[in-house]
């Protein structure tokens, strides 16, 4: 059995923010093209495989159903600016957003149905910034959060992962999710104070939720050496207890020190690192079932590498990435290491952090 599939479609190309906007088409050409210039896409290893488009009663999973109207209306008419940021829709976004939701959802269900071990959806436009009732950070529909409310009904699962590894916190995923114990949402992610507001230590969740919300706000051009003591000390061993059914992933790259619109200082090395934790803890706890979905990273010289190195090691493959290693100023290590003391302070009075 094929191991790894990707989901994709042209498709995704016709959503178009406008000339100079970072979350351009460009960021999908450099992926496929680094994607199929690599071997192990040429012998098979991993297939494509297209999506569907999903209707309505996908989206209303998790959206509301005048705020999906909205958008509809809003295209129709010619786009613009959704919200008072960035976030800019065109003639063909809606449709385009629709098919983004349906390719994670066949993601969902070729992994489900023991098609594939895992998979990757490569959709635009991203979705973990966009809540019940609004569009948010170039985000139109919650393309995980949907995945998830997906597993939950259709197949009944009880115990879903969401952890998210984009450089910026997805303030739509923990808003829909905060009041449940059904989703475990982890984000690794900068000082939130600027964009988005959300993702202090302190937003545990609530209500059945509580302690299912772990948020580690690194300080800006924090370095690999925190961000892989974050992944051993504090995401493993709290996805080891939780014990996960299925592992989705926001899977953003614009953590890379070269990223436009990101702040932190990750080289290609430690994003290798990250990946290979994420798929031994699938293998540990889900059965290796395991969904990735594309948001952020703008950095047109490396997301091509970073994405196709995360699909390698998705199947079993490695993909190397010839990359220098920023170093972490003092103060920065200093800052990160209290953060993470506060952050193991306030999770463990729900998981053991010894």
């Amino acid at each position: 059995m094929t191991r790894t599939v990707v989901v994709f479609s042209p498709v995704y190309y016709r959503h178009d923010p406008g000339r100079g906007h970072p979350e351009s088409a460009r960021r999908l050409h450099a992926i496929i093209n680094e994607l199929n210039s690599t071997e192990f896409v040429a012998s098979g290893k991993v297939q494509y495989v297209q999506p569907m488009r999903a209707d309505i009663e996908d989206a209303k999973l998790v959206h509301d159903i005048e705020y999906i109207k909205h958008i509809e209306s809003f295209c129709i008419s010619g786009g613009g600016l959704l919200d008072l940021g960035d976030t800019v829709a065109s003639p063909e976004t809606y449709r385009v957003a629709l098919h983004a939701v349906g390719g994670i959802l066949r993601a969902v269900d070729l992994v489900m149905d023991g098609k594939f071990q895992n998979a990757f959806a490569l959709v635009r436009p991203p979705g973990h910034h966009a809540g019940r009732f609004t569009a948010c950070g170039f985000c139109i529909f919650n393309n995980v959060a949907i995945a998830a409310q997906y597993l939950l009904r259709k197949f009944k699962l009880k115990k879903i992962l969401i952890l998210d590894v984009d450089a910026h916190h997805g303030n739509g995923t923990q808003e829909i999710f905060y009041d449940t114990s059904k989703i475990l949402y982890i984000s690794l992610h900068e000082d939130p104070r600027g964009f988005p507001g959300t993702g202090f230590i302190d937003e545990i969740g609530e209500g059945e939720g509580l302690g299912y919300k772990v948020n580690i706000p690194l300080p800006f051009k924090t370095g690999d050496q925190i961000y892989e003591e974050a992944m051993e000390d504090v995401v493993t061993p709290i996805v080891n207890q939780y014990r996960p059914q299925f592992i989705l992933v926001s899977a953003g790259f614009d953590s890379h020190y070269t990223d436009p619109v990101g702040s932190l200082a990750l080289s290609a090395s430690c994003h290798q690192k990250t990946y290979d934790t994420i798929i031994k803890l699938a293998s540990k706890n889900s059965n290796g079932r395991l969904v990735s979905v594309l948001e952020g990273g703008y950095s047109l010289r490396f997301v091509g590498k970073l994405a196709t190195a995360m699909i390698a090691t998705m199947s079993g493959e490695r993909f190397f990435v010839k990359d220098d290693v920023p170093r972490t100023r003092q103060q920065v290590a200093r800052q990160s290491r209290r953060i993470m003391r506060e952050v193991k302070k306030a999770q463990s009075a729900y998981w053991n952090l010894s």
